[in-house]
């Protein structure tokens, strides 16, 4: 490639008819300035391509890191999705036995429930029965004990006297009182 340097030291031969040498040396000044710019830029864009290619190296190999990067996001959000689910999985387990478990337990309650309500009816009957016999018992000491204690009324069960006995407690021919039945079952029941 000419330089401009040696188009300023060009010399020309002189012929017969030549150009005029002010005007060649004029054209040839303009057409070193052009080329000297023209050099200059083309150092400038040299430059410029070099950072460029630069640069993409530097972005290329980061596109490599970023891609590498996304596979390892990828690869951990599918791990955290596994996990997750995993995880859900065991959540429910431990509920659904958690669940069991306290079906069995209230179960369990209920029959311990039921089997207290039985031993508590079959103990409310003994002792229904057994009452009910302690009181005929003492009632039939009670007869006796009104046979012994009363010997004039001639009564061996209390329920054998008669309603239509006089209200009033008079004397009687004896001059012992008249003992109104009322009474005497009052007596009774408080003698219980």
């Amino acid at each position: 490639m000419i330089s401009p340097l040696e188009i300023q030291e060009k010399e020309f031969s002189r012929g017969l008819k030549g150009f005029k040498e002010d005007e060649v040396n004029e054209f040839l000044d303009r057409i070193t300035l052009d080329l000297e710019h023209l050099l200059e830029e083309n150092r400038q864009l040299k430059a410029e391509k070099q950072q460029m290619e630069e640069e993409l190296k530097k972005y290329q190999s980061s596109e490599g890191a970023v891609l590498q990067t996304l596979e390892t996001a990828k690869a951990l959000m599918g791990d955290l999705s596994a996990s997750a689910e995993k995880r859900a999985q065991i959540l429910l387990k431990n509920a659904e036995m958690e669940a069991q478990r306290m079906q069995r337990e209230a179960k369990e309650n209920i029959d311990r429930m039921q089997e207290e309500n039985a031993a508590l009816r079959n103990r409310f009957t003994s002792f229904q029965k057994r009452y009910k016999q302690l009181l005929q018992e003492e009632l039939h000491r009670f007869d006796n004990a009104a046979a012994d204690l009363f010997p004039e009324l001639e009564v061996s069960d209390l329920s054998d006297l008669p309603d239509a006995a006089p209200k009033k407690k008079r004397a009687s021919r004896s001059g012992k009182p008249n003992i109104d039945p009322d009474d005497r079952k009052k007596t009774m029941v408080h003698i219980k």
